[in-house]
């Protein structure tokens, strides 16, 4: 059982500005292109909207409850789910598989205060999350499936970390990268997040040139995908623009 992080490629500062900018489903087209279709953790939501996320994944594994296991809930010693806020380092994304059960919260807001205070980049679940009002006072990215008020041993016991783990139907490995938004969080493989990071900046510069084209009533035939004609008169624009 590792318990520190695992970066394989740690980013370049170009990279992490731009993935600060680019949208998720900006990613998610970039991915495409490269073959990755199940990268976006449907049905999560955040709790900071106004916040961006940015980091690599620091996995936790849960399984069902029992009660046999429960004697250890609190050991900070032993139980898996202390020993990994413990372990969470500075841009760190703590990302939970709760096998999408939301009859208990996965963390609370002690254990996020935690985290936050070790810098970590964000905490993600596919289950619930108890505590959400002083949630939503920490400068830490969220996202969660639902609230619960229910403490997490009611519903699941932390038994791995820094393992592969699946989290809202997509598999996710220690160290990918992690980018959320206002509209939720996709999954990046770490050999191809640089790469993935400058295509999605340069998809979205050719989209605000569409974007403004259509919003002045021209067709989208022609634009949207663009012929040599519209490409041509983007190049311009850019020049002008200076991006």
């Amino acid at each position: 059982m590792a318990a520190k992080s695992v970066w394989t490629h740690e980013l370049s500062a170009d990279a992490k500005r731009k993935l600060r900018s680019v949208s998720t489903a900006t990613l998610t087209s970039q991915l495409q292109n490269h073959g990755f279709r199940n990268t976006f953790l449907a049905g999560l939501y955040p709790l900071r909207p106004d916040l961006r996320m940015v980091g690599y994944a620091f996995t936790l594994r849960y399984i069902p409850a029992r009660e046999d296991l429960a004697d250890e809930r609190y050991d900070n010693t032993r139980n898996v789910q202390r020993l990994a806020v413990e372990a969470v380092g500075a841009e760190d994304v703590l990302i939970v598989d709760a096998r999408g059960d939301i009859s208990a919260a996965s963390l609370g807001h002690i254990l996020g205060t935690r985290i936050t205070q070790r810098g970590a980049a964000g905490f993600v679940t596919d289950g619930a999350l108890r505590d959400t009002p002083g949630f939503r006072e920490l400068e830490l990215p969220t996202y969660i499936r639902a609230p619960h008020a229910t403490t997490s041993f009611v519903a699941h016991h932390p038994v791995e970390m820094q393992v592969p783990i699946g989290c809202a139907g997509v598999a996710v490995t220690p160290g990918d990268v992690v980018v959320g938004d206002a509209e939720g969080v996709v999954i990046i493989p770490a050999h191809l997040a640089e790469e993935v990071a400058h295509g999605g900046y340069e998809q979205e510069i050719r989209e605000e040139f569409f974007q403004e084209k259509v919003a002045d009533g021209a067709s989208i035939v022609g634009v949207y995908p663009p012929n040599d004609e519209t490409l041509a008169e983007f190049e311009r624009w850019r020049q002008e623009k200076g991006v």
